[in-house]
């Protein structure tokens, strides 16, 4: 579904991406770890078109993406949920869902994508800014569905979470595997990573260092921390 192959990515004169190689199956769940810092969040700029790659390729269902326009890329398939939510604060639940959805949207229309937030039915007339932290992403989840994604792009989802709402994250991400929906997860929480994933991948320094299955990775989780993810 997409793949990415030599990728390279500058900002100015610094080396971001190097080389980075990365395969996500169709229905499946890629989960990218790593310190902070080391190119996880620009692996997703670059596949959505924020950021210009220098060179390489981005291969949805075998068309190579890679420097289109943002807007281009979404009516391709491609659908992206920011680091910080970034939804709209003065638009009501409902409208900022609408913002993004298709005219209709068929897979994922907003009756589904209700009952798939229950929390968002509830506040369906609430303005985004009067949201907790947990509804808010919620809702820019929500948001990104709406367009009928191919390939969903979550940045950080747990970031500033409680517990009890990583939990619920992690039953909605569970869900949208199990309907097929084809996602590229940057994480910092490993459990929850660990818990959706289908495989796990790790960067360091703008290159991709190890990846194996969630069971390999457990068994081998002690030495990889070590290795590459302790500061």
């Amino acid at each position: 579904m997409l793949t990415i192959e030599g990728l390279n990515t500058h900002y100015g004169a610094s080396h971001v991406l190097q080389g980075v190689d990365l395969v996500v199956p169709p229905g499946g769940i890629c989960a990218l770890l790593g310190r902070n810092g080391v190119g996880k969040s620009t692996t997703l700029r670059s596949v959505m078109g924020l950021v210009t790659p220098t060179s390489g390729k981005v291969l949805l269902n075998g068309v190579d993406i890679a420097g289109w326009q943002p807007h281009r890329i979404a009516r391709a398939g491609v659908a992206y949920v920011p680091e910080g939510r970034l939804i709209f604060p003065d638009l009501s639940v409902i409208e900022n869902i609408k913002v993004a959805e298709r005219t209709p949207a068929k897979q994922w229309p907003l009756p589904r994508l209700l009952d798939l937030f229950p929390s968002l039915r509830e506040r369906a007339r609430n303005r985004g800014s009067n949201l907790s932290g947990g509804e808010q992403q919620m809702l820019a989840i929500a948001r990104a569905l709406a367009s009928d994604p191919k390939v969903l792009l979550l940045d950080e989802p747990s970031q500033g979470l409680a517990p009890l709402v990583v939990r619920e994250l992690a039953r909605v991400i569970q869900i949208l595997r199990d309907s097929g929906v084809t996602i590229l997860l940057v994480e910092q929480n490993m459990k929850l990573a660990e818990a959706v994933a289908s495989t796990l991948h790790i960067m360091v320094k703008g290159r991709m260092v190890y990846g194996a299955s969630p069971d390999r990775f457990r068994a081998e989780e002690a030495e990889i921390r070590a290795r590459y993810l302790t500061v």
